[in-house]
């Protein structure tokens, strides 16, 4: 879910401000009322209402890994994105990684298909259920 706008979060605590009750500005805007306590709450304090960044996820790869991708596309430009997966879990053991293409998309090493995939079902002994 999105975060709502610092613009929508002025508003709210505007109409908070006026007199409007905490539930007919949350009914009035489309947000929960626990939101427009903390907005009020948060403007009453002083703090700014923008939304926080939220920090994402770490880089798989690091500089050196990256510099060593970027060797590897020079020394050899044909590769496959198979064959470039390879060298990098080989070189430096990452697995499952995003390697950026030339025409600036991203692709993602796909797991093998569902059907080759072995689960814990597919090798137990499966019967009807009405056993006992």
């Amino acid at each position: 879910m999105k975060a709502y706008s610092e613009d929508l979060r002025k508003k709210i605590v505007e109409a908070v401000e006026r007199e409007m009750s905490k539930t007919m500005a949350a009914k009035t805007f489309g947000v929960s009322r626990s939101s427009v306590k903390r907005y009020a709450g948060a403007a009453r304090e002083g703090k700014p209402l923008t939304p926080k960044q939220h920090p994402g996820s770490k880089p798989k790869l690091d500089e050196r890994a990256r510099r060593l991708v970027e060797a590897d596309v020079e020394q050899r430009p044909a590769a496959s994105l198979k064959e470039r997966c390879r060298f990098v879990r080989r070189v430096v053991g990452v697995s499952g990684l995003w390697i950026e293409r030339y025409d600036g998309s991203r692709s993602r090493q796909e797991p093998p298909p569902r059907r080759l995939r072995r689960s814990k079902a597919s090798t137990a002994s499966v019967g009807n259920g009405f056993e006992k």
